[in-house]
């Protein structure tokens, strides 16, 4: 909805999705890890070879983010420095909390937030993944307080799309103002 807004967009899933592509940066040191049973026939990744791997062995999702997280806080960092321009832009880093080593690279923390049954039914609909499968990955993440506590602003996900586009639209309209009084500051 922000980008919709005009506002620039730096996903770290989106950039892991491009690391992790077929010819993607990171594939040679997956495939050295953790062989050819994570990669498709493509080239790429699989996410669901790789998510069954963390499942059954406890190490595994941290040599993979000891692979994936540098690449991914570098490129973040190369792409925010090419929006230097614009009034402000949203860093999307669902492991923000969980990883902290974000944290210098923002001014604001805005979490989207709804209940943690709503989570689950949510990613469970959306992944078509079972409910352990889903409370698994939950597990290794922050809880909703931790995240909640780190938050500048919340942004309440548990309306409908309307709801959430007029609070979305409230908050550019505050980071505009914020982002304008920093220039001024600067000037």
């Amino acid at each position: 909805m922000f980008a919709a807004l005009g506002v620039p967009v730096v996903d770290t899933d989106t950039l892991a999705r491009e690391l992790t592509q077929a010819g993607g940066v990171a594939m040679p040191a997956i495939r050295e890890e953790f062989g050819d049973t994570v990669i498709e026939p493509s080239g790429a990744m699989s996410r669901v070879a790789m998510r069954m791997r963390m499942l059954s062995d406890d190490s595994a999702r941290g040599r993979l983010e000891a692979i994936l997280h540098p690449m991914i806080r570098a490129e973040a960092g190369r792409r925010l420095q090419q929006l230097s321009g614009a009034s402000y832009v949203i860093l999307v880093v669902p492991l923000l909390v969980e990883l902290g080593t974000y944290r210098d690279m923002v001014d604001r923390v805005l979490v989207v937030d709804c209940d943690e049954a709503m989570q689950l039914a949510r990613t469970c609909r959306r992944d078509g993944r079972s409910e352990a499968e889903v409370r698994a990955f939950m597990a290794w993440q922050a809880s909703r307080q931790a995240r909640l506590a780190q938050a500048d602003d919340v942004l309440g996900n548990t309306g409908d799309l309307a709801a959430l586009a007029a609070a979305v639209g409230e908050l550019h309209r505050k980071y505009q103002k914020m982002a304008g009084a920093a220039a001024e500051n600067i000037a």
